[in-house]
């Protein structure tokens, strides 16, 4: 089975102990206070938080528009906000699944198969559907010319060689063998030459280097999550929680999921303010970009799907791409907890055009 190396950077010890603890309180076989008293979270976003320490990722692309909750993070008590921003989206994942964080937006195949080798994570909310784009060449017009082709990504084992995996083994291809993968440099600049100068038949894009492949006229839109079915009808991003924070710090938890999921509104309703707030914080390079962006994103959508079926949909894929071998009831009984997405429709509100909608400072 190949999962890119993700099996060897995970702590056995980590996912042992993680995951009995996990199903001992789902079974109701530990004490609530070692459950982190989950069973009932009616009222929770009024009640006392257990801890005032929040780590977060700080977030990029896409998902970028949770930064805008750092203020209201502040209001819902917690006193230490602390954003982390990991050298690479690899790592954010991993140190998710080590402890190091506490809460992401987290692009969800890539999760999913770490979960699948024991990472403790918990898939807690939707967030939004469509951020990626395989651009290609003239020599690939459809998923199935990527066969025998090279298709640049971006870092082994990540969200774009994941996708790109996906798609291939949904029409057939064998991505392990099939595909010939090739690492871009670091530069934006750079990855699309290689498409120009056919060092690379096909590249996977994220936010912002889609906008800047169009605008450079390179290659050609082979497929979009943003506009293409099934892709298209479900979350490619969700908020995740490490489990055994969640465990510990329900009420915690749900205030900080709350917090990201209005930052999500906020984005929709006031696109041009969060798209300046991002940019002076230095967490986007380009405000028209990432107006255009929060146009294109539909990051109020949390309220719309059924997270539940986003999971599925994925670890179904990823099992026809020879990924994981779980089966989706199985990772939907162990790495999900909608509970807290219930409880926050149910009992919270918009917050007032005056609330704190601000990013934290930028990174030095």
């Amino acid at each position: 089975m190949n999962t890119f190396g993700v099996a060897d950077r995970l702590s056995r010890r980590a996912m042992l102990v993680g995951a009995t603890r996990w199903t001992l309180c789902a079974a109701g076989l530990v004490v609530a206070s070692g459950c982190g008293s989950v069973p009932r979270l009616s009222g929770a976003i009024g009640s006392r938080l257990e801890t005032t320490t929040i780590r977060l990722r700080r977030e990029v692309t896409c998902t970028s528009v949770a930064d805008v909750a750092d203020g209201l993070l502040h209001a819902e008590g917690f006193t230490d906000v602390q954003w982390m921003k990991p050298g690479t989206t690899v790592e954010g994942w991993d140190r998710l699944a080590a402890g190091n964080l506490d809460i992401a937006v987290v692009f969800v195949p890539p999760l999913l198969i770490r979960i699948a080798a024991g990472a403790p994570i918990v898939f807690l909310a939707g967030f939004h559907p469509g951020c990626v784009e395989l651009f290609g060449n003239e020599h690939v017009q459809a998923i199935r010319d990527l066969k025998g082709k090279s298709v640049g990504i971006n870092e082994p084992g990540g969200a774009g060689q994941t996708f790109a995996a996906m798609i291939a083994a949904y029409v057939g291809l064998d991505p392990a063998s099939d595909i010939n993968w090739v690492v871009l440099p670091n530069s934006e600049a750079e990855r699309a030459r290689f498409l120009v100068d056919g060092k690379v038949d096909a590249y996977v894009a994220f936010p912002w280097a889609e906008y800047e492949i169009r605008a450079s006229g390179i290659g050609h839109v082979v497929v979009s999550t943003m506009a293409d079915r099934p892709w298209s009808q479900h979350y490619c991003c969700m908020v995740a929680g490490n489990r055994d924070f969640v465990l510990r710090n329900p009420v915690a938890t749900m205030r900080a999921a709350r917090a990201l999921l209005n930052a999500a509104d906020y984005s929709v309703r006031e696109p041009e303010r969060t798209a300046r707030m991002l940019v002076d914080s230095g967490d986007v390079p380009r405000y028209d970009y990432e107006l255009q962006l929060l146009n294109d994103l539909p990051h109020g959508w949390w309220h719309e799907y059924d997270p539940e079926d986003s999971v599925r949909f994925y670890a179904l894929r990823l099992r026809d791409a020879g990924m994981i071998s779980t089966s989706p009831e199985k990772l939907v009984a162990e790495a999900t907890d909608w509970r807290f997405l219930n409880a926050i429709k149910a009992e919270s509100t918009i917050p007032a055009a005056s609330a704190p909608f601000v990013c934290p400072r930028p990174l030095v």
